[in-house]
């Protein structure tokens, strides 16, 4: 298990310096630049789970930080994206149930990177901006939806960004042709 134990600073907006970062990252900020959406970063160690580095949610709070599933149908035919509080837990055979699916699991990690380029530990709502073709659909806990703030990841798990909600479940959504769907996670 990772412990963090360093001090973490707050930057607004992309880094100065983008030497040494991936390309889907630096696509993010240009993203998020050119439709006017202000952001908080972190920048970290490489964090793949919740419980992994409990202290950048304490530094990005007020933001909500989400477990982000990518699940599929037993088929594999149908893609989702689950944004759902820290806290919760998944209930695969309710939220089944609430979007008419059958029983939804976790997709295999080739999928997430190839609609969302997104690798496993980086899942993200912003990855799909990657997903021109719409294959996945967003299914968001509505308790998220009721914060001001949202956390997640630009692509990789080695920074965090603060996001106005309405920002990113208005403005970006609209801007990447995608909606979501209200469950309600236990």
């Amino acid at each position: 298990k990772l412990v963090c134990k360093m001090k973490y600073k707050i930057e607004r907006g992309r880094p100065k310096n983008t030497e040494g970062r991936l390309i889907k990252e630096i696509r993010v900020y240009d993203l998020l630049d050119s439709l006017g959406i202000e952001y908080d970063r972190i920048d970290h160690n490489a964090v793949d789970t919740m419980e992994a580095c409990s202290e950048i949610d304490t530094v990005l709070a007020p933001s909500v930080i989400c477990k982000n599933l990518f699940l599929c149908n037993s088929q594999r035919t149908k893609f989702y994206l689950l944004l759902i509080r820290g806290d919760k837990r998944f209930d695969t055979k309710s939220i089944s149930a609430q979007i008419g699916s059958s029983r939804l699991s976790f997709a295999p990690h080739e999928y997430m990177e190839k609609y969302l380029d997104n690798t496993p530990g980086s899942a993200s709502v912003l990855g799909l901006m990657n997903d021109i073709d719409g294959k996945v659909k967003l299914l968001i806990d509505r308790e998220v939806l009721n914060e001001e703030y949202f956390g997640c990841h630009p692509c990789i798990n080695t920074s965090s960004l603060r996001l106005r909600t309405s920002d990113v479940f208005v403005t970006f959504l609209r801007a990447v042709n995608h909606s979501y769907t209200e469950v309600t996670a236990d």
